[in-house]
């Protein structure tokens, strides 16, 4: 082959590839924009001329004959249709977003998401990340849209005012680890053993940018050995991340851990162009008040948040499971029946 040829080929390969996803997309979005019009119209006749729901049924009986190659026309969809319609009465909107995502992704949102500006902020995280429906529903389940930006952390006063809201949206509070085995009582090392087992997930619930540098990553400092619990790079923000994982409450000091493990970072692996390190505490709990003042007066970005090992149980099984304090009741009369039942075999067999 002559010289340059596999270069010109691969050229060539990623021209095409662009030209199918560009296709696709434009694809998806005429769909998206028939299915709003459709959705629409049928809106429009039942509000206007007062058609019954059996009108849906007959349309699309109609129109699956009239276009038996078209999927798309169940009754199921064209309410859909009425819905999706009715959700997004402004097509600029459809246009500008809603159009950008395929139709299911639009179904699971209008399903899962009630309130406009909570839907339309799942939209555009799922256009910006590439969200899978799989993937849109976990998030929508753990609830990112209330927990994006609420950890507690001294950002406006560590970093520039642009980057500051930059760094705040990358944090969450809580962070939700329902996807992990383990119970309350967990030590850290076996917290994060098992972040770094379900390293895929966790990431998921991190969010996008986020590079696994390392757990119990090793610094020496003038002979003295030190070991950060997970460090990470975002490749958004363009700097190192260090997790510092507890399983208690946040104390004060642990501000000051964080401080010392960013100032090594930054010292050892930071490059020039990258911006300052930023740490994340992840505790089992925090008082909001203790935490704001801990990092008051500290000028290295720090976040401390919260973790949750499971989701809210769902409300139909609220009735149906015994309330902790119950659980702890049973346990303590099963302990204590124990307890007895041993008494009274060392005295049958006359231990003191």
């Amino acid at each position: 082959m002559p010289n340059g040829y596999y270069e010109f080929l691969g050229y060539l390969k990623e021209k095409i590839r662009t030209a199918q996803i560009k296709a696709v997309i434009s694809v998806n979005r005429e769909l998206i924009l028939l299915y709003w019009e459709i959705g629409m119209d049928i809106l429009t006749r039942q509000r206007k001329e007062r058609w019954g729901t059996k009108v849906i049924e007959r349309l699309a009986l109609d129109l699956k004959n009239e276009f038996p190659n078209m999927n798309g026309f169940s009754v199921r969809n064209l309410k859909y249709m009425r819905a999706f319609a009715e959700a997004n009465p402004k097509k600029t909107i459809v246009q500008q977003l809603a159009a950008q995502i395929p139709w299911f992704h639009n179904c699971v949102l209008m399903d899962k998401v009630k309130d406009p500006t909570e839907r339309i902020w799942y939209a555009q995280k799922t256009v910006e990340n590439g969200w899978s429906r799989a993937v849109l529903v976990h998030q929508i389940k753990s609830g990112l849209y209330h927990r994006q930006g609420k950890a507690v952390t001294n950002f406006d006063e560590s970093l520039p005012p642009a980057r500051s809201d930059l760094v705040k949206q990358a944090l969450k509070a809580p962070y939700v680890f329902d996807f992990l085995t383990i119970d309350e009582s967990a030590s850290e090392r076996e917290l994060e053993a098992s972040l770094v087992e379900h390293i895929r997930k966790f990431l998921l619930e991190l969010g996008v940018g986020f590079a696994f540098v390392g757990s119990q990553y090793h610094f020496e400092v003038e002979g003295d050995d030190f070991y950060i619990d997970l460090l990470f790079y975002h490749l958004g923000l363009r700097c190192f991340v260090a997790i510092d994982l507890k399983t208690a409450e946040f104390k004060p000091e642990y501000a000051g851990k964080m401080n010392f493990y960013l100032a090594v970072v930054d010292d050892i692996l930071k490059h020039p162009s990258d911006n300052p390190s930023i740490g994340i505490i992840l505790c089992k709990d925090k008082k909001k008040r203790v935490a704001q003042y801990a990092l008051r007066n500290n000028r290295t970005p720090i976040g401390i948040s919260e973790y949750r090992l499971t989701g809210t149980l769902p409300k139909e099984l609220e009735g149906y499971l015994p309330a902790i304090s119950e659980l702890e009741h049973e346990l303590d009369r099963f302990q204590v029946n124990v307890r007895k039942r041993k008494d009274g075999g060392r005295k049958e067999h006359g231990v003191g």
